[in-house]
């Protein structure tokens, strides 16, 4: 059985490089459902449940950081893991979005093996 993975993100090719990666890195996709933006983001997950969310930071209506926050906010404890995909980097960084309830970053560019490693403890 497959991982059910949502990929929030305003850039079409950006989806396609997330899922290709994910299949590289070995993550069997069960339903891979794509959102534009958070607003998208959050219609999915109220019609489906996920067990992976990755989400860009930078995207109209409604951002990653509301997003992140959103999720936490709503679902608690039965949120799926959010992981962060963005060109920002440093410890700042990082707090801010693990504050708001993400469960970790991948910092663009990135490769398969850095896809691998943010997702391994998560989808065990």
């Amino acid at each position: 059985m497959g991982s059910n993975v949502l990929i929030v993100d305003d850039s079409a090719t950006m989806r396609k490089v997330i899922m290709r990666s994910l299949r590289l890195a070995g993550v069997q996709n069960g339903d891979l459902v794509e959102a534009q933006d958070g607003l998208e983001g959050m219609l999915a997950l109220e019609k489906q449940s996920f067990d992976l969310v990755f989400s860009d930071i930078n995207m109209p209506n409604m951002d990653g950081y509301e997003f992140v926050a959103k999720v936490a906010e709503l679902m608690g404890r039965n949120a799926p893991p959010v992981i962060v995909v963005t060109t920002e980097s440093g410890e700042e960084f990082t707090r801010k979005v693990r504050r708001m309830g993400a469960k970790g970053y991948l910092k663009k560019p990135f490769t398969v093996q850095s896809m691998k490693k943010a997702v391994e403890p998560f989808l065990k």
